[in-house]
């Protein structure tokens, strides 16, 4: 299960499918998550985009953390479809999203 609050993670997909006008707000919203955070976001939008399978969501994590090479709200903003694959993501490991949307909206 991801190490990121569900809360976080809806919020993510309603600033990125606010496009230009919540770049500034996604990008620090991103920053101000922590490494472990951070990553599981990536690696959720890894598994909802099909690079890994849900069982391999620690290695995704582990991959996330290893791998990173620019700032995470640098990739995940130029990542096509964040919003789609954070969902999809989470849809894939059966986190049930219906509470964080209501208390976000």
């Amino acid at each position: 299960m991801p190490e990121i609050g569900t809360d976080k993670v809806v919020q993510v997909i309603f600033l990125a499918r606010e496009g230009r006008r919540g770049d500034r707000e996604l990008e620090a919203f991103i920053e101000a998550l922590n490494e472990d955070e951070q990553a599981n976001l990536v690696a959720l939008a890894w598994v909802g985009r099909g690079a890994f399978e849900p069982a391999e969501f620690a290695q995704a994590v582990a991959t996330a953390l290893a791998e990173r090479t620019v700032p995470t709200f640098q990739y995940l903003m130029d990542m096509p479809h964040l919003a789609e694959n954070l969902e999809a993501g989470l849809d894939a490991l059966g986190v049930d999203v219906a509470g964080a949307e209501d208390d976000f909206l």
